[in-house]
């Protein structure tokens, strides 16, 4: 994003033009996410865990408002960045930002997500709720590429966060 007299600015116009295809692939992310089998403040959770690692800018002030609209006390909020040490989050939760923080950062030493890490969520996610956070992650996976490069502007809601 740079900045301009006028305001911030994306690097690159809307996609939608460009590619509509992506609307619909989009849609059928966000339709998932909604599906009841997690509660939408785990994955608001998870998206600002997520946001942080890719160092996004765009996602952390997005999900940091989500979470904030949806109640969200600041302390949880602002804990997600060391929620290993926190005391707020619940079991489910910190699976689901485990699970998050293992699939988007590298583990030199072997696999990111060891089975003991996938007994873990099975645990506490029955096999709905289980793809449910995956696609969950997923979501994120697929718009980082277009958050890092295309670098939509931050607060602004969807369809209005490019530069055209």
């Amino acid at each position: 994003m740079s900045m301009t007299t006028t305001g911030p600015r994306s690097r690159m116009p809307n996609p939608i033009p460009f590619v509509p295809e992506m609307a619909e692939v989009a849609g059928g992310l966000h339709k998932v996410l909604r599906n009841g089998a997690i509660p939408l403040t785990t994955v608001h959770l998870l998206q600002l865990r997520a946001g942080q690692i890719l160092g996004s800018t765009y996602f952390t002030i997005r999900e940091t408002r989500n979470l904030r609209e949806a109640g969200e006390p600041e302390e949880r909020i602002t804990a997600v960045a060391t929620w290993r040490d926190a005391t707020c989050f619940t079991d489910a939760e910190r699976v689901a930002l485990q699970l998050t923080e293992a699939v988007l950062t590298p583990n030199p030493s072997g696999e990111r997500v060891p089975d003991s890490l996938y007994a873990k969520a099975s645990a506490c996610y029955d096999a709905k709720a289980l793809w449910t956070l995956v696609m969950a992650i997923a979501h994120i996976g697929f718009f980082a590429p277009a958050a890092l490069i295309a670098k939509p502007i931050p607060g602004m809601p969807p369809g209005q966060n490019y530069t055209d």
